[in-house]
């Protein structure tokens, strides 16, 4: 679901941002300014989130700006998914996280799967990149790139860990409550597809 007013703020956010990098007048990087404040004044009218907080989290970068990364291990056992039980908001999601400085993608799946759920993986495929404002996600200030990756089971037990409280395996009719902002039921069914029948990756 795309709200015009979430991408007409993000959008005048990253100008500012590009604005405030590479302008050397002084009189374009003080509108620059004005315009920033004015995308978390939007945010802050339609979403109730505190100021500061929208601050810190949507305006606070500099430099060009460029899509948060967000990567997710996706391991079957049989004809179940892995999902862990996310502590902040109680619902079920596939294992991951932003993707860190100095890993590769396939780097950043095993070490999430390992952190969340206590299993060793390796990484196999690619089965999917997709931009988040095109899935029933929950709205987000953040633009956001989804990367989903395949990895097979190659030791540990499961367990959970700092940010994961449950680790479970699930079929694809009888999936739990999702953390709707990490993963949705179509997204998960849609990697069964890809799995299944070694269809094409998910590209937006």
């Amino acid at each position: 679901m795309q709200l015009k007013w979430l991408e007409w703020a993000k959008q005048i956010q990253a100008v500012c941002q590009a604005g405030l990098a590479y302008s050397k007048d002084i009189y374009d990087l003080e509108r620059f300014e004005q315009l920033r404040k004015l995308s978390i004044e939007i945010l802050n009218e339609y979403t109730e989130v505190e100021v500061e907080k929208i601050k810190s989290l949507f305006a606070n970068e500099s430099g060009y700006p460029t899509p948060k990364v967000d990567i997710r291990g996706v391991v079957f056992k049989d004809d179940k998914i892995l999902l862990v039980k996310e502590r902040v908001d109680g619902a079920w999601a596939m294992p991951g996280g932003w993707a860190d400085i100095g890993l590769s993608p396939k780097e950043v799946a095993v070490k999430e799967v390992k952190e969340e759920s206590g299993l060793d993986v390796r990484p196999v495929r690619l089965l999917g990149i997709i931009d988040k404002k095109f899935h029933d996600h929950p709205p987000s200030a953040l633009h956001v790139y989804k990367i989903f990756i395949l990895c097979e089971i190659t030791g540990g037990e499961p367990a959970a860990g700092i940010e994961t409280i449950q680790v479970d395996f699930f079929k694809k009719d009888n999936l739990p409550n999702l953390s709707a902002d990490r993963n949705t039921e179509k997204q998960i069914k849609a990697l069964f597809e890809i799995r299944n029948k070694n269809t094409e990756v998910l590209l937006d």
